[in-house]
Formats: C-alpha cells, sequence, structure tokens
C-alpha cells in the first residue's frame, strides 16, 4: 500500500525485522513474522491486529482532563470525510506496523448518525473504504463489533435495558455491525457487554436482565447463521467499571451463563488482561479456564497497573507474564479463528504520532520474545513434565476407572479402608517451579 498523499506519522517505511543485537530503536528485535516456531510461522502464532477506537479516536482525556492528542480526523465539519481520513491514516499504520488483522467498533470507523437508517448508511460507506484498502493491502479483519455502550441511551446498558426500545435499537446497530463484519470477511464476532450489569440491586431485577440479556444473544447467534457468518462470537468478560457489577463478569461466570442460556455451540470468550485482574485473577488463569472449558477464543493485549484499580488499557511489556499465557495459548492447540488485537492506548502525555507506532513495536516485541520462551519451555516440558508427576496418580486403573463412572462412593470409601490407605503429602515444589520459569525468560 502507497503512504497517503497527506502523511501522519514520522515514519515512513514498514518497520522491519533487524534481531536483538541491533541499537536500532523503531524496528522488530525479536518478531520476524517468517520464523517457524512449532509448526507455524510467528505471524500465524500471534496474529496480531491493531485496533481502531483507542488508536484512532481516543481523544487523550481522562475523568480530570480533555484531549491532549489534537488528532485532526477529530475536528471538522463533516463527519463522513473526518471518517475517512482517519481510515486513510489507520491503514497507514497498519502498513507501517506490517500487521495481519485489525478491529473496529461500528461508530468507530463511521459517524453514528440519528437514527439507525443513517448509521446503516455510513457504516456501508466506510465499509467501501475498507474493501478497498483490504484489497489493496491484503490487511484482514479479525472481528468487527458494535459499541452499546457509550450513548447515552445505553446508560441502563443495551440488551439488558429497562426498556425494551433500547433492546430494539442495540438489535439494530448490532445487526449492522454484525453483516458489516460478514461483508469485510471477519474471523469473528465480538459482543462486549460494556453496562449490561447493574449500579445498585434498588432498581434492578435480576433474573429478568440476564433472561434479556441470554434471549438477546441468542438473537444474534440466530441471525448469525442466518446470514452465512461462520466465525464464532466471542463475549468480552470484565467484572466491573463502568457498572458496579457486569453479569459478563470473569470467564467462570460467563461458562455457566452460556450453559444456561444453550449458547455454549456459538458463543467463545475473548479475554483481557486488565479485566483479568479487575476480577481477581491473572491473565494465564483466565485462558487456562477459557480452554478447560473448550470456549476460549481470543485475547486483547493489554496489561493494567496494579497501582490503580480501573482499566487503564497499556501496551503490554512483561515478558514473564505474557510467556505463561502463550504457554497456556500453545498448550491448549493455539488459535483458530482469535488473535493478539491490541486493545491498548498510549499515555494522554504520549503526543507524537510515532508513539502509537513505539507502543505497538514494544509490545509486538515482547509478544515475540514470549512466544519464543513459551514454545521452549512446551518442548522441554518444563511445566508440562512436573505437572503430569503431579498428577501420575489419576493415570492409572483406579484413578480412571473413578473419573469414568465406575466406581460408587462406598467403593472408593471401601477400598480406602480395606488397603488401610494412609496418603502422605508430596510437595508441590512451586519455587522450583518458578525458578525453572525465571530460567527460561
Amino acid at each position: 500500500m502507497n503512504a497517503p498523499a497527506s502523511r501522519f506519522f514520522g515514519a515512513t517505511e514498514p518497520v522491519r525485522y533487524v534481531g536483538p543485537e541491533s541499537d536500532a530503536e523503531l524496528a522488530y528485535h525479536w518478531y520476524d513474522k517468517n520464523r517457524v516456531i512449532a509448526g507455524r510461522t510467528m505471524a500465524e502464532h500471534l496474529r496480531f491486529a491493531v485496533c481502531y477506537w483507542h488508536s484512532l479516536c481516543w481523544p487523550g482525556g481522562d475523568p480530570f482532563g480533555g484531549e491532549t492528542f489534537l488528532r485532526p480526523w477529530m475536528h471538522g465539519v463533516d463527519p463522513m470525510a473526518m471518517a475517512k481520513t482517519k481510515a486513510d491514516v489507520a491503514f497507514d499504520l497498519f502498513r507501517l506496523l506490517d500487521v495481519p488483522f485489525f478491529t473496529f467498533h461500528d461508530v468507530d470507523a463511521a459517524p453514528e448518525g440519528a437514527n439507525l437508517t443513517e448509521q446503516a448508511s455510513n457504516v456501508s460507506a466506510i465499509c467501501d473504504v475498507f474493501e478497498a484498502k483490504m484489497e489493496e493491502t491484503g490487511l484482514k479483519l479479525l472481528w468487527g463489533t458494535a459499541n452499546l455502550f457509550s450513548n447515552r441511551r445505553y446508560m441502563a446498558g443495551a440488551a439488558t435495558n429497562p426498556d425494551p426500545d433500547v433492546f430494539a435499537y442495540a438489535a439494530g446497530q448490532v445487526r449492522i455491525a454484525l453483516e458489516a463484519t460478514k461483508r469485510l470477511g471477519g474471523a469473528n464476532y465480538v459482543l462486549w457487554g460494556g453496562r449490561e450489569g447493574y449500579e445498585t440491586l434498588l432498581n434492578t431485577d435480576m433474573k429478568r436482565e440476564l433472561d434479556q440479556f441470554g434471549r438477546f444473544l441468542a438473537m444474534v447467534a440466530e441471525h448469525k447463521h442466518k446470514i452465512g457468518f461462520d466465525g464464532p462470537l466471542l463475549i468480552e468478560p470484565k467484572p466491573r467499571e463502568p457498572t458496579k457489577h457486569q453479569y459478563d463478569f470473569d470467564v467462570a461466570t460467563v461458562y455457566g451463563f452460556l450453559e444456561r442460556y444453550d449458547l455454549l455451540a456459538d458463543v467463545k470468550v475473548n479475554i483481557e488482561q486488565n479485566h483479568a485482574l479487575l476480577a481477581g485473577h491473572t491473565f494465564d488463569h483466565e485462558v487456562m479456564l477459557a480452554n478447560a472449558l473448550g470456549i476460549f477464543g481470543s485475547i486483547d493485549i493489554n496489561r493494567g497497573d496494579a497501582l490503580l484499580g480501573w482499566d487503564t488499557d497499556q501496551f503490554a511489556m512483561d515478558v514473564g507474564e505474557l510467556t505463561l499465557v502463550l504457554h497456556e495459548i500453545l498448550k491448549g492447540g493455539g488459535f483458530t479463528t482469535g488473535g493478539m488485537n491490541f486493545d491498548a492506548k498510549v499515555r494522554r502525555q504520549s503526543i507524537d504520532p510515532d508513539d502509537l507506532l513505539f507502543a505497538h513495536v514494544g509490545s509486538i516485541d515482547a509478544c515475540a520474545r514470549a512466544l519464543i520462551n513459551a514454545s521452549a519451555m512446551l518442548e522441554k516440558g518444563t511445566l508440562e513434565r512436573p505437572r503430569a508427576e503431579r498428577y501420575a496418580g489419576w493415570e492409572s486403573a483406579e484413578g480412571k476407572a473413578i473419573l469414568a463412572g465406575e466406581r460408587s462412593l462406598a467403593d472408593v470409601a471401601d477400598r480406602a479402608i480395606a488397603e488401610k490407605l494412609d496418603p502422605k503429602p508430596c510437595s508441590g515444589r512451586q519455587e522450583r517451579l518458578e525458578g525453572l520459569v525465571m530460567r527460561s525468560l
């Protein structure tokens, strides 16, 4: 893809791999997209995607101050013209980073419009732009989604709103965004319930709201099949913020919800580090659990700040944490339709355009280095061999018979009595394993 006539970034050439020994700053030192690891290239393993909203739409504001970035496409009198300028800058960003995917919300990419008819027209016009640029560059869409949380109509939720007209409007938005995602060849469709929760139980009928949420997702799944969209629907777990308590609290909660409303065939999860921390978990915990429950889909790659109790969406740079996450992803078979979406934003003081490039490059390299570590750990059995030893008893004939339902409680208890069992505890060897991981980094 050629650079746009009116440039935004200072860099002009795509970021290239130079190797870990180089001192070049705006370059990949670990991410060699064509390097084969465990049977796939790095690009195939990591499936990087740049998100539209934080990278192109966030103005740099926070609860105590307004915009700091002053992006030129955010200031003008013609919303569609600004949207097209934003698309030019976006695809130049994708070109410079040399990533295979992008992601977007409906209202990030196109003006919201005064009603659903106008919104559908705006989204369709931007899809025309996207299609041309995707054809030119070979870039693909990892997933699309609808913003059902920013507009004031959604202050009490979208699917869980007490007003069925709001539910209906949300359905219209999702239909537009889902059909646009299919049109653009998206691999997945995400439903982030940003306000699907409650502020106080004093005015909340929780069972009714859960039933509404379940029916909404069922309707989306029905429409997905009707239009022939082959990718999975993804729910993004998050415990709180902006609501006091959100119904998609964590992976375990989402699994129970999907089981209750018979949605497991169509819906998986999109996991984010920052959300895992807010739920009181670690990133690798949520990925391991999603794989164990068979609902792992994709991840948003960012990090939170341990000193702040809210969603800071910083770029992920912790190679140790990422190594454990990628270890679980690789152990589970790796991504299928999912990938690593940079749902991250530069700090509001990082006002230079090229700060967007440096942020993505640093995080891409951290993920690549973590992939190398994780693959080596799996090949050596660094964690899997001790885990297998710890649970070896369950691989015995008796252990397998218990799990297969071939023994009753009385059978198991009688054996314990007859054999005068006196099991002795074994060390969990936590510190030893922590040392092994440390030496693998």
